[in-house]
């Protein structure tokens, strides 16, 4: 049975707006122990590592709800794949992987952290286990992508207004940026009419879509 060894604090409240992938953009999180694992020894040497392996679960999935094929966002959602051939949340086990960037060791009031970025998680997510990334067998730069491989560039223009640009705290502005430009909508929306609502770090940021430009037309503090 797994055991939830940590929580991961982030600036996701929910799923829209949560980058595909981990080390898409520089999403900041706080790994934050539990009291029973969050001792020195067992941190020790993982200051030598750069980047970690995150197990955790999809805390936002309805229970039980999976399917056999599913439809990757980046294909349109029209096409269905295996969903072993994905990295949906919707799975017989809802366990997320993602690779994250150690930034630092902190000691906070409620236990051992770990300060991360490029995390891909909603905030308050359950962690399983961490273990660190080998880039000697972790790596392989010669493996086929299968049907990822032509949508991996995908990227929409972003359109921010300066006034509403200036109502984000300045640590926040570019990481925001390239959130947006992945396209946080469902593929298969194309609504050039509607306008979207996605929370992120207190904020709520609304925009639309049209002809491959994202704009941001208000922030609400």
């Amino acid at each position: 049975m797994l055991k939830v060894i940590a929580r991961v604090y982030t600036d996701f409240p929910e799923k829209f707006g949560v980058p595909r992938q981990s080390g898409l953009a520089d999403t900041k999180g706080m790994i934050v122990f539990e009291s029973e694992y969050g001792k020195p020894e067992a941190l020790k040497g993982i200051e030598g590592f750069s980047h970690l392996w995150v197990l955790w679960g999809f805390s936002e999935v309805p229970e039980g709800k999976w399917s056999p094929t599913v439809r990757p966002p980046r294909l349109g959602g029209n096409k269905r794949e295996g969903v072993f051939a994905t990295r949906s949340p919707f799975r017989p086990n809802p366990v997320g992987l993602s690779c994250v960037k150690l930034e630092g060791i902190e000691k906070r009031p409620e236990g051992l952290a770990l300060s991360v970025s490029g995390v891909d998680m909603t905030n308050e997510s359950p962690v399983y286990d961490i273990k660190p990334y080998l880039p000697y067998v972790d790596s392989h730069p010669e493996a086929d992508e299968g049907f990822t491989g032509g949508v991996k560039a995908y990227r929409l223009a972003v359109a921010f207004p300066e006034k509403w640009y200036n109502r984000v705290p300045k640590e926040h502005r570019e990481v925001l940026k390239e959130i947006l430009s992945q396209d946080p909508r469902p593929s298969y929306q194309e609504d050039s009419q509607r306008v979207y609502g996605m929370t992120y770090a207190g904020m709520q940021i609304r925009f639309f879509v049209k002809d491959g430009v994202l704009t941001v037309c208000e922030v609400i503090l």
